[in-house]
């Protein structure tokens, strides 16, 4: 884990310690403790810490260097296609979306776009 991501993440929404701690809903002595490197975070911290920084974990773990995903039009980004659901395990809310919800919803999108006219 990269600590400066840590501080620089806070620090950039000018956040105090005991505010960032009071969002993640533990003492500041921990956070502090997570900045400072002499604590580590569980993963469940570190999940709920780029919630909270919008963030990935990644990131906050040092395997990549960008902040936040690169949502422009740059090939580079990978697309995945939702009708290939052999090769998707999507979830919502913790739980996995059935073969039968996952239809469901790429139904929903297309009756949307089709209703706004953006039909290929």
């Amino acid at each position: 884990m990269i600590l400066t991501r840590l501080t620089n993440l806070r620090k950039s929404k000018r956040w105090s310690l005991q505010y960032t701690a009071d969002r993640l809903g533990i003492a500041k002595s921990t956070y502090a403790g997570y900045e400072s490197g002499h604590r580590r975070p569980s993963l469940e911290a570190i999940a709920q810490i780029a919630d909270l920084f919008d963030t990935s974990t990644d990131y906050i773990l040092g395997r990549v260097d960008h902040q936040a995903p690169q949502l422009d039009d740059d090939t580079s980004v990978p697309c995945m296609e939702l009708t290939e659901l052999s090769t998707l395990n999507l979830s919502v809310d913790g739980l996995s979306l059935s073969k039968e919800e996952m239809q469901q919803f790429i139904a929903f999108i297309r009756a949307k776009r089709q209703l706004e006219g953006k039909t290929t």
